[in-house]
């Protein structure tokens, strides 16, 4: 009997050791071997910002021809592993689960990567998006030697049929991996482009299921995609031709002061603030040309983006610029920087910035200085 117990017990140890489960990680772990490599070189996981430049977001040191990164990240990533002394480097979607890799160093991209449904489609996406390249840089070869205008058109058909192959296989990838997080990283990089078709990003984005795009990183994205539809529409509402965004905002004394009541035969709407040296700097020549065109029918509204955290008291700094520089017309502000309505109704990055407006409120000019913007008045009022 006690023979028996013994075994029993032997046989429950050996059940449990072939059992026992990993823990559950609390974030990314990639886990890497590097055969070849020797200790000490690093290995870095990037990324690119919107301007293309490469950051690096994680560093690992290969000991024993193996590395590891661990980190916590609040949304899956689009990134890249490269390798000291290794050339290229690997896509990854990193999230928050392991993944697995074994680095070749003789050609990088030949690398096994293991882990999660994300960065077996990604793969695929990446092959053929190569392909495509490599077909695209063959016919740009072609275009170079080719001898007479009839082949030379041949190929720049087919080269803009690549470049359309290449414009739609984000979409293409998008519509069959809805289901992971691929379809949201390849969002979010469309969304980086120059010129990105961002309605239809977003009628893609909307298709996506709600648990979806409710979750952290789909929420980022809508964010996005509202942002960069509020300063698209901003940027075509003050095209010139276009009528100028209509406004209410308050003025030192605390009336509304509208656009509509403003305007005059020609109305400039003035972009400062009391702390923008450049600003400053320029509203001699505003005064200057304001006291010369006042009685022809020329009008000023003052828009100030004071109201910066730097600032102890914004709307004390914005009265004494108003009353220093000899600013006599109109002003208005909500004191709230580059966050003012006004500001972000007109797109406003950076300040001065002057819209010219005719009597109906119609965009005539913007963002002239100087003898430009003088020339300018002239134009309309002499």
């Amino acid at each position: 009997m006690k023979r028996i117990l013994t075994i029993i017990c032997l046989c429950a140890l050996v059940y449990a050791c072939n059992t026992e489960t990993k823990p559950k990680i609390d974030g990314y772990l990639v886990s890497g071997d590097a055969p070849g490599v020797y200790n000490g070189i690093r290995v870095y996981l990037g990324a690119t910002d919107e301007r293309g430049r490469k950051v690096n977001k994680d560093t690992a040191i290969v000991m024993n021809e193996k590395f590891e990164f661990k980190g916590k990240l609040d949304s899956p990533k689009m990134w890249f592993l490269s390798v000291n002394s290794v050339n290229g480097s690997i896509p990854l979607v990193v999230e928050n689960e392991p993944i697995e890799i074994t680095i070749d160093k003789d050609n990088i991209e030949n690398s096994i990567v293991k882990g999660g449904n994300s960065n077996q489609a990604l793969q695929a996406y990446t092959e053929e998006s190569k392909k495509l390249d490599d077909q695209r840089k063959k016919l740009y070869s072609q275009y170079k030697t080719a001898q007479d205008e009839d082949s030379r058109s041949k190929v720049t058909e087919a080269i803009t049929n690549v470049a359309d192959q290449m414009s739609e296989l984000p979409y293409k990838y998008f519509e069959e991996n809805k289901d992971n997080s691929l379809g949201l990283v390849l969002l979010n990089d469309l969304l980086k482009t120059k010129n990105v078709d961002l309605d239809r990003v977003s009628d893609n984005f909307y298709k996506l299921d709600s648990k979806t795009r409710s979750s952290t990183f789909g929420l980022q994205i809508n964010s996005q995609i509202v942002s960069l539809k509020r300063v698209r529409d901003a940027e075509n509402a003050t095209k010139i031709g276009n009528m100028a965004p209509e406004f209410t905002a308050p003025t030192p004394d605390g009336k509304q002061l509208a656009l509509k009541d403003a305007l005059g035969k020609v109305t400039i709407v003035d972009f400062w603030a009391a702390w923008c040296g450049p600003c400053r700097r320029e509203n001699p020549n505003v005064v200057r040309i304001y006291d010369k065109y006042h009685d022809k029918g020329l009008e000023i509204i003052g828009v100030s983006l004071d109201g910066n955290n730097r600032q102890k008291d914004p709307k004390d700094a914005w009265v004494k610029a108003i009353e220093k520089d000899k600013l006599a017309w109109n002003h208005v502000s909500n004191l709230k920087y580059f966050n003012d309505p006004v500001a972000k109704a007109y797109n406003i990055k950076s300040i001065p910035a002057t819209f010219i407006l005719d009597e109906n409120g119609t965009i005539v000019a913007k963002n002239l200085r100087g003898s430009q913007l003088e020339a300018k008045i002239a134009e309309l009022l002499d």
